[in-house]
């Protein structure tokens, strides 16, 4: 198979067969050697039934169906361990990444690059969400080991070798754009406008607000780091304000009196430690994750494949 195309689907009945119309296109005009695999996510309206009403007229359409809902990076790593293809696309259901890109990314494959990313230039979403992911890129780059380019999400072109590093590691709490990039080899990206979502509901600020928290965890200790330092700056801050209390009570003969200055040193201090608390909480959490060894989905049906 010469291109894979892989779709995470959940709750897109509605999206499908436009989707499956413009894709299909496309692939026309790249390669007749391709296929379609669609993994459904354990959605609960018809995307199911969606997807096996194309396979009737398409036997290029395949499907994987998990036995529930497991996340969009199950998803994609369940449909990328599915495809055979040389070059293996990546987008989502809701054409927010318009198909009609592809060839441009496909063309840039086709050069000699391994990985091919999307790069966001405007997104037709509300400015709270705009402005809550630009927030969010610019974080993740700055405080990353690794350098990753600024809004670039799932949509992309990688080839089989790229594809084939990305199932095998282990992990369970992924964020692929990081992990793309950590891969390496010859990396590139093609710049267009994202479009609105076609139909049904966005993912909630929750599940974003997750794969943030994912992504920040998985390739930086900076935030470890910033609670050792919070730790020694208060440490070095109690010792002189304890230096002060001793000079002013037995050299100038004054004592420090106030239960609000006191009060309000001790919430601040504590809110310190639980926040500090909170992001070594992060990290163990990850850790029993791996620890527990559960797969990362599961497969209740495969249809074509």
């Amino acid at each position: 198979m010469k291109i894979s195309v892989v779709i995470p689907v959940y709750n897109e009945e509605k999206n499908i067969p436009v989707l499956y119309k413009r894709l299909k296109a496309v692939l026309n005009g790249l390669s007749k050697s391709h296929e379609i695999i669609f993994v459904d996510d354990g959605s609960l309206d018809l995307s199911l039934e969606q997807i096996i009403n194309i396979r009737k007229r398409d036997r290029k359409v395949k499907a994987v169906c998990f036995s529930r809902n497991f996340g969009h990076m199950a998803a994609v790593d369940a449909g990328l361990a599915a495809s055979t293809g040389r070059k293996v696309i990546i987008t989502d259901a809701d054409l927010q990444d318009p198909p009609e890109i592809i060839p441009r990314l496909y063309a840039k494959a086709e050069d000699g690059f391994d990985v091919v990313y999307g790069i966001k230039r405007k997104r037709k979403e509300s400015l709270l969400r705009k402005t809550l992911f630009k927030l969010f890129y610019k974080v993740l780059n700055g405080i990353a080991q690794l350098k990753m380019p600024l809004d670039a999400g799932t949509f992309s072109v990688l080839d089989r070798k790229v594809v084939n590093i990305l199932i095998s590691l282990p992990e369970r709490n992924k964020y692929f754009s990081g992990l793309r990039a950590w891969t390496g080899f010859k990396q590139t990206g093609v710049t267009y406008e994202r479009g609105k979502r076609h139909a049904g509901k966005e993912a909630s600020l929750g599940r974003l607000f997750n794969l943030a928290v994912d992504g920040l965890i998985s390739f930086s200790h900076l935030p470890l780091r910033i609670a050792s330092f919070l730790g020694i700056f208060f440490a070095v801050l109690s010792l002189i304000f304890i230096i002060g209390v001793f000079v002013a009570r037995f050299v100038f003969g004054k004592g420090i009196v106030g239960w609000a200055s006191t009060m309000t040193t001790i919430l601040f201090i504590g809110s310190i430690q639980l926040i500090t608390l909170g992001v070594i909480g992060e990290y163990l959490a990850r850790i029993y994750d791996e620890v527990k060894g559960r797969p990362e989905y599961i497969v209740s049906r495969k249809i074509g494949l």
